[in-house]
């Protein structure tokens, strides 16, 4: 009885599909689900009682419900929940029909994952080949559908198990079963287990380099066993004697362990790749990396006679991080004549950055340099054309306005409204309407990707106009369309923001730059290391700042924008009175703590020029942090209608 009901509704269902769905139209920032003028409101009402009666089980108040979602854009997310409750008794066909409908979304892909797994877990393989589309990409699913095809008497599968099994992290279970058939029929040789083994212990998987060790032939064991010693401890390198053999995987271990030691003492790896160089035949790649490596720790670590001495033994540098390192080191430093010699080093492309382009131009003015191509005037009004740090950094130095383009995105209301009616985009928004954030950005994630440059900038218009800044600045970024200020720096939170501001006299533009940079304005955003909502607090500096300002605090609250924004102003307030108003120093301070800024000013041989000192900064995040800060405050003055400097005088002005 249950099966012919649900047959029914994914009839209605594909009838559904195929008609014209009218819009649903664009609600205001303002506007609430229960508005007379949101023609959903009503049937979204509706969707939410009938999803409660579905997870309770009342499955007669769920049918009444159910009949009277039938245009509803998210009708099929009761249907996908009705399918997925009973999978081990649901019919192909059923599943079939609704992946169909929905082909290419995020619903679609789910219920093909479960199915399939589904399918596994019974051992259903003829069914599950016929089901297995390669396009899901899932590890899981692709062990399944080879284990799948060795069950079905497809030998041929066990060839494109090597590369599943040799990555440097372990694999699903699901995985386990066609593994050991893999290494029963004899696949796993010595030379793949060595490649795994070294993978897994350059991704610091120690437990899982010890585990493929157990796999390999005695003598390889072996040698495993010295690789992960020399891991844990690189120093045992100066034990020469054992690493006297001329064999490759010699040369990986005492490569590896260079490199390793170097972190700790590149004076010390210095002094020992010396002796192996000469005793061994490292390949030109290897003996690059290694001499690579070891500079970079030397500049690190302040030891640059040794690094120019082992530098001036490469011919050619591999890439530019290790070049852009020794301009900055020699920036910081104030040593012109080398950061302007390492400059001309880099690819002809990077030279022509902006960034770079800037710096030629600083290093002609403090060498005096004649003869050396475009005067630094022409260097820096080329770079002061773009809407850049560099950009209001070359605009300042000749006096000139902050380039500004606004050019809003132009996309006809036809396109607008096709867009809008795309049914994944109908789900998102209505998803987004009930509060279901993770459903709708899945919406989002697979359907605006793939859309033409023109419908994303719509998408992005979209997004915009219900309040889903992150999506709008997302989708402008994806299109690459850079020009359109409205969508890219929306003045969102504007009235939280001003109560910010006037509490703490911090000027909004700040608050917002601040705000963009650390969630582009998503308030229920998480960082991987614990930082909640719009301004990106840690619980804890939340929690004691609360507390110094008096202001009530509960961790849940730090994903409302009031209570937000609130303590992340008045944390900005706190970092500004320890560095005395300067901007540079408290966004800093704000990314990666003020203990650390601290040792950064106090690290410094001798006082620094700012621009030099935000070049300078240790950690790339933090550099690009302060420059971002510092640019959108820029732009955020213009969009509130007003002019800022970009840089205060009393900023330029002080020593780093």
């Amino acid at each position: 009885m249950h099966s012919q009901r649900l047959a029914a509704r994914l009839a209605r269902l594909t009838l559904y599909i195929t008609m014209t769905l009218p819009a649903a139209g664009l609600a205001s920032e303002a506007s609430t689900p229960a508005e007379a003028s949101d023609p959903l409101a009503d049937q979204r009402a509706l969707y939410l009682q009938a999803r409660d009666a579905l997870s309770k089980r009342q499955m007669q108040r769920y049918e009444h419900l159910y009949e009277q979602l039938a245009d509803y854009p998210l009708r099929p997310y009761l249907t996908y929940h009705e399918l997925t409750r009973t999978l081990a008794r649901a019919e192909p066909e059923h599943i079939n029909r609704f992946v169909s409908e929905h082909e290419g979304s995020y619903l679609a892909r789910q219920l093909q994952r479960q199915w399939l797994n589904t399918l596994a877990s019974e051992e259903r393989w003829e069914q599950y080949l016929s089901s297995y589309r390669g396009t899901l990409g899932d590890t899981d699913l692709q062990c399944y559908a080879l284990q799948a095809r060795l069950e079905q008497g497809d030998a041929d599968a066990l060839a494109q198990v090597d590369a599943l099994w040799n990555v440097a992290h372990s694999q699903p279970d699901a995985c386990d079963p066609l593994f050991a058939a893999w290494m029963k029929a004899g696949r796993l040789t010595a030379d793949i287990a060595w490649e795994r083994h070294y993978k897994a212990v350059q991704a610091r998987n120690l437990a899982l380099a010890s585990y493929i060790a157990r796999q390999m032939p005695e003598a390889e064991q072996r040698l495993a066993q010295l690789l992960r010693e020399v891991d844990r401890h690189p120093q045992v390198l100066a034990q020469s004697h054992r690493f006297r053999s001329q064999s490759e995987a010699i040369q990986t271990i005492i490569n590896h362990g260079l490199r390793r030691l170097a972190r700790r003492d590149a004076i010390k790896a210095l002094e020992l790749w010396r002796g192996y160089d000469a005793q061994q035949l490292f390949s030109n790649d290897e003996r690059l990396a290694t001499q690579e490596a070891i500079a970079r720790r030397l500049i690190d670590q302040d030891h640059r006679e040794h690094a120019n001495q082992l530098l001036s033994t490469i011919p050619t540098l591999s890439g530019t991080d290790l070049v852009e390192s020794i301009i900055r080191d020699a920036l910081g430093q104030l040593d012109w004549a080398r950061a302007y010699t390492w400059l001309n080093q880099l690819p002809p492309e990077e030279q022509d950055s902006e960034r770079w382009r800037y710096w030629r131009a600083r290093l002609i003015e403090e060498l005096e340099l004649q003869n050396t191509g475009p005067e630094p005037r022409d260097l820096y009004a080329a770079v002061a054309a773009t809407r850049s740090f560099y950009g209001f950094l070359s605009a300042d130095k000749l006096g000139f306005e902050y380039r500004l383009l606004d050019r809003p995105a132009e996309v006809s209301e036809a396109t607008l409204q096709a867009v809008e009616n795309l049914p994944p985009l109908k789900r998102a928004r209505e998803l987004l309407l009930i509060g279901d954030i993770n459903n709708a950005s899945r919406e989002w994630y697979y359907t605006v990707p793939s859309l033409e440059k023109t419908q994303i900038l719509a998408a992005g218009k979209l997004a915009e106009r219900w309040g889903w800044h992150r999506k709008g600045i997302q989708a402008m970024a994806s299109a690459r369309f850079w020009d359109d200020l409205g969508v890219r720096f929306p003045l969102a939170y504007q009235e939280h923001v001003k109560t910010a501001a006037d509490a703490t006299s911090i000027h909004p533009h700040l608050l917002f730059a601040i705000a963009r940079q650390e969630s582009a304005f998503m308030a229920h955003a998480r960082s991987p290391a614990g930082a909640l909502g719009l301004m990106q607090l840690m619980p804890a500096t939340a929690q004691q700042t609360a507390r110094r300002a008096g202001v009530p605090y509960r961790r849940a609250d730090l994903l409302s924008p009031d209570t937000n924004i609130t303590l992340g102003s008045r944390y900005l307030h706190e970092l500004l009175d320890e560095f005395n108003g300067n901007r540079i120093l408290a966004t800093a301070a704000y990314n990666a703590g003020p203990y650390r800024v601290k040792q950064w000013l106090k690290n410094g041989e001798q006082n620094l020029p700012y621009d030099v000192w935000i070049e300078t900064i240790p950690f790339r995040e933090t550099r690009g942090y302060v420059q971002n800060v510092l640019s959108y405050s820029v732009i955020y003055s213009y969009r509130m209608g007003e002019k800022s400097s970009f840089i205060t005088a009393e900023e330029a002005g002080h020593a780093f």
